[in-house]
């Protein structure tokens, strides 16, 4: 693996790196979700924009993991939507829409760490609940590696943009606007 300049290493091989739902996913009882790698980072420098610059990662190679909560007759759905760094995802309109929602916003950070066992600014969409929906960006899906959060902020994980597109509750839609 080439992306960066970081230490890649066998996701299997250190779910020390990994948050326990990832390294459930990740090692699963049908030997896992493929080839994915684990690089260790600082914490500090976790979030996208510190992490590319410091690790020689172009941003069109990260992908984020965005938490929504959808509201419609007082029920609260959630979901994830995977954009890369370079593109915001159209919450407000193709979400909110394919959602069916009639209000949708970002999860509160409390929300999103207790739900997911995921730390803030780690949280990735492996390891989600099995009831998510993932909703992957066309342009994640088409990439051949990207760069995603591994569950905890002292590690990032490199996965093919298809893996993320065939997780068993994937749907691959035009995120970006």
């Amino acid at each position: 693996m080439a992306i960066g300049t970081l230490d890649w290493t066998s996701a299997a091989e250190r779910p020390d790196l990994l948050a326990e739902p990832v390294a459930r996913a990740v090692g699963g009882p049908d030997g896992g979700l493929g080839e994915i790698e684990v690089a260790e980072i600082d914490p500090e420098l976790a979030d996208t924009a510190a992490f590319c610059e410091r690790y020689g990662v172009g941003l069109g190679e990260s992908a984020n993991c965005v938490i929504v909560a959808a509201r419609r007759a007082g029920e609260v759905r959630y979901a994830a939507c995977m954009v890369l760094a370079t593109t915001r995802a159209d919450v407000n309109g193709v979400v909110r829409r394919h959602l069916d929602a009639r209000k949708i916003s970002f999860a509160p950070m409390d929300d999103a760490v207790t739900l997911t066992g995921m730390e803030y600014g780690g949280i990735t969409p492996l390891g989600l609940p099995e009831d998510w929906p993932v909703l992957v960006d066309e342009a994640v899906a088409a990439h051949p590696e990207v760069v995603i959060g591994s569950g905890v902020r002292r590690s990032k994980l490199a996965v093919p943009g298809s893996l993320l597109a065939g997780l068993k509750t994937a749907q691959v839609l035009r995120l970006a606007n």
